[in-house]
This record gives C-alpha cells, sequence and structure tokens, in this order.
C-alpha cells in the first residue's frame, strides 16, 4: 500500500444530496475531504443537491463517493462517472442499484441459500394479520432507505398497518421483516478481507437513526465478543454474502445473531458512514489502520476494479 498517493491529486468528494440521509453524508463527506486535504490533495466538495453540481467534476481524476441514500448509493450517480469516464471509490452501479433494494438483495441471498429473516412486501392492500399468522413479530422497513430510517416494530395486525403507514412516507416499497431475537453485529470488508467485527448494544427497541447517531447509550463492542473460530465464521459469511451481490473494494454488511447461535443476514451497506463516530472507520482503526491508511486502500482498490473493468 502506497504510504500517501493523494499528495498533489484533485479530488472530488461527492457529499450531501437530497436525500433523508443527506445530514450524516456532509459529515461523512467533509471528515473524509478533510483527511485527504491533509495529506496534501486538492479537494472539491460536490453537493449533488447543488445546481450545476457536475461540471465540478471535470478537474478532478478521482471521486470519493460520500453520498448516502437514494440518488448516490443506488447506482445513480456511478452511471455518471462511468459515462465520464471518472475512476471513483467504491462498488460499481450494478452492486449499487442491487443493494440499496433490501428485498431483491433477500431474495439473491435466498436463492444462494444464505441465512437472512424470513419476509414480505407490503402493499396497501396486504392482509395485515395473515403476515402477522405467517412471520410473527416483525420490523417494518422502507425497502429503499438506509440508516433505520422509517423502520418501525409490530407485533399486531393493527401495528403492522401503522408501521406500513409511517415506512411507506419514506417510498411505496415496504417490506415486513421477521423480528430476530438476539444481538447485532456489523462486519466491514476492505478489498479482499473482513475487518474485525463490531457488536452493537442499544438501549431502545432496536438500531434505529437516533441509537445510530445521536444516543450516547449505543455501545459499540469492537473486537466484539466473539470466540476467534465464531469470528471466522462470520468473516466468512459477511464475505460470501458481500460477493454475492457483486460488491467491491468496500461496504459493510448487518447481521443479527440468534439466541441460539445461528447468523441472520440483514443487508449491506455500500456507502458506509465516515463521519469520526462511524462503524468502519473504528472497525479499521482496531485492525491498525488510520483513517488515511483506510482512504488509501479504498482508492487503491478502486483503482484496481475500474482499470480491470476497462
Amino acid at each position: 500500500m502506497t504510504a500517501n498517493p493523494f499528495s498533489g491529486k484533485t479530488l472530488a468528494v461527492m457529499l450531501g444530496g437530497s436525500a433523508a440521509e443527506r445530514s450524516i453524508s456532509l459529515e461523512s463527506g467533509e471528515n473524509v475531504a478533510h483527511a485527504l486535504e491533509q495529506a496534501g490533495a486538492q479537494v472539491l466538495r460536490v453537493d449533488t443537491a447543488e445546481e450545476g453540481w457536475p461540471e465540478q467534476l471535470k478537474g478532478a481524476s478521482f471521486a470519493f463517493n460520500l453520498l448516502h441514500g437514494p440518488g448516490g448509493e443506488d447506482g445513480t450517480v456511478h452511471g455518471l462517472f462511468e459515462l465520464m469516464k471518472l475512476p471513483y471509490s467504491g462498488c460499481d452501479l450494478m452492486a449499487s442499484a442491487l443493494t440499496m433494494d433490501k428485498v431483491r438483495t433477500k431474495w439473491l441471498w435466498q436463492g444462494l441459500g444464505l441465512p437472512t429473516p424470513a419476509f414480505q412486501q407490503l402493499t396497501p392492500e396486504t392482509n395485515w394479520q395473515a403476515v402477522i399468522q405467517a412471520l410473527g413479530t416483525v420490523f417494518v422497513k422502507p425497502a429503499l432507505e438506509g440508516s433505520s430510517l422509517g423502520m418501525s416494530r409490530a407485533s399486531n395486525a393493527a401495528e403492522l398497518e401503522a408501521a406500513y403507514r409511517h415506512a411507506s412516507t419514506f417510498g411505496a416499497d415496504v417490506m415486513a421483516e421477521q423480528f430476530v431475537s438476539g444481538p447485532e453485529y456489523t462486519v466491514a470488508i476492505l478489498g479482499d478481507r473482513a475487518l474485525p467485527s463490531i457488536r452493537i448494544d442499544v438501549s431502545g427497541d432496536f438500531y434505529d437513526f437516533d441509537a445510530k447517531y445521536h444516543s450516547e447509550k449505543t455501545r459499540f463492542t469492537c473486537p466484539s465478543d466473539l470466540a476467534t473460530e465464531e469470528e471466522a465464521a462470520l468473516s466468512e459469511l459477511a464475505l460470501t454474502a458481500f460477493a454475492a451481490v457483486g460488491g467491491e473494494v468496500w461496504g459493510r454488511v448487518d447481521v443479527m445473531r440468534e439466541a441460539a447461535g445461528a447468523w441472520q443476514l440483514l443487508e449491506v451497506n455500500t456507502v458506509p458512514g465516515m463521519t469520526s463516530h462511524s462503524l468502519v472507520p473504528l472497525a479499521a482503526k482496531v485492525a491498525g489502520l488510520s483513517l488515511l491508511d483506510l482512504l488509501t486502500e479504498i482508492y487503491e482498490h478502486s483503482l484496481e476494479v475500474r482499470h480491470a473493468k476497462q
């Protein structure tokens, strides 16, 4: 790994955008932009909510994509990068579009025999009682959002209908996923390896937006509480799940652990948060990587992947 490949480079940092996660994207992007400037790069901060933003990309040799949610994590902006022949960080258009859709990601995992909680898609015509009878307690989620936005728990038909109404304010595609009783873990992927897993413990019902970004009561344990063999099994599952959706360069795989010890895959995040309190930088730090080391690996892996596809 090159000690510092950024000196003298002109790099675009994609941040902000118009999705519900705009505030987190601004924080992630600014954290990355500052680190790159400290490393000697000239940084173009490109906010896709601003008019005429594509023009700003013309002077860049590479784009770090820190746009979270629809418009930046769903393959949309990746298509422009491809047309411009501008190398960019992380997963390509196809993997980004697929993993932004939780339903299609789970269909693919199910087809490959990978463990993921049972689920049903919800519509205004759904028989709420039938879903509860089939799945029991569920988490209702917008299928095309991140950061747990619009999520809530439902244990009966009335709660399920209310949860659907709430989730549908974030988009028409909504799913109910069977509740898994157990701790949540996340595994950061960097290149062809998994970084140390993180166990997430929250004070509320689940790891919601407030628990992720605001609560002082959320606890992150890294290295997590797993034995060596368990850590190896989780790492292998995360790498398999990431590869299955076409993931490359970097990302994060979220999982639950059932009471009996079995793992259940939840989702893939192709543009994880990069704030000072985010989980990928935490896992990288435990693995002995500074933020600059992490950005260097993302940059070099991305260039290798982009060049290989030309």
